[in-house]
């Protein structure tokens, strides 16, 4: 009697997971095989699968739309904030976790507030502060608070894994005469692989997806990001939905693709320091 309650309970437990796991996908899917639907198909039913499949959609959002512009964008501003976030977070949480010095604690507290402060809270003082130095509209504005407010985790995950490195690593290669900058690039950094995956990922999302900064501190059509860019394919009075499902599309491959290939990375990362060996 207990072995089939038991297989019974598991039973449902698998059930209802399957059940959410299908409410949680079905969008996505739906999604995918409405942006290849001709728009009539599309209209006259929504949720049926597409009478002929069409790739126009893709052509009219990404050139006649001109996403591939808001994509440029966006690419560059995650680039250079995911490079400059790696190096920064890198130095500064290994000066932190190997060096006890005057302001360490002050530093270390000022990256814990930033890490704490509500980010849209600092939209509009931001927008005046730039607006006033004539830095608004910049191919470089979205790249000043993209830096800024990935930094503080991305620099407590670096600081974490790196004081969890056995310090004897780097007193066996001072003894054979490395110095600080060569114990940091030959030994420090690609012991720190796990987390740089996750610092990267975290970053990349998190800058690839941004919606208020991108939208307040920009207004030039050619620095847009493609989230403020999707907005475009709402008319005033009516939308091609089919057309902004393939926009959509579009603009999560990346993110998809990146998260496939790297999720256990994330993980591996967030874990990776929390107990010393």
């Amino acid at each position: 009697m207990k072995y089939l309650i038991r297989k019974g309970g598991r039973f449902l437990y698998n059930g209802l997971l399957l059940l959410f796991s299908a409410i949680c996908i079905f969008p996505i899917i739906w999604i995918v095989y409405s942006s290849v639907k001709t728009k009539e198909d599309f209209m006259m039913d929504i949720v049926s699968l597409p009478a002929r499949i069409q790739f126009k959609n893709y052509y009219s959002a990404f050139i006649e739309g001109r996403l591939y512009m808001n994509f440029i964008s966006s690419a560059f501003n995650t680039a250079i904030t995911v490079i400059f976030v790696l190096l920064f977070a890198f130095t500064i949480g290994y000066a932190l976790a190997r060096y006890q010095f005057k302001g360490r604690n002050f530093i270390y507290t000022l990256f814990l507030v930033g890490m704490l402060t509500p980010i849209y809270a600092l939209i509009v003082p931001l927008f005046i502060q730039l607006k006033t130095l004539k830095m608004d509209n910049q191919f470089y504005t979205l790249l000043i608070p993209y830096i800024a407010i990935r930094l503080p985790l991305s620099m407590f995950l670096f600081e974490s894994f790196i004081r969890s490195v056995p310090l004897e690593l780097e007193e066996a290669a001072y003894m054979d005469g490395a110095t600080v900058w060569c114990t940091m690039r030959k030994i420090i950094f690609p012991i720190c692989k796990p987390v740089m995956s996750t610092a990267l990922i975290l970053a990349f999302l998190d800058t690839w997806n941004e919606f208020p900064f991108a939208l307040v501190l920009v207004t030039d059509d050619k620095f847009r990001t493609v989230p403020v860019g999707l907005t475009s394919f709402y008319g005033q009075y009516t939308t091609d939905y089919t057309i902004l499902m393939a926009a959509l599309v579009l603009s999560a491959l990346p993110v998809i693709i990146l998260y496939i290939f790297f999720n256990k990375k994330i993980i591996q990362g967030m874990t990776a320091g929390a107990v010393k060996g």
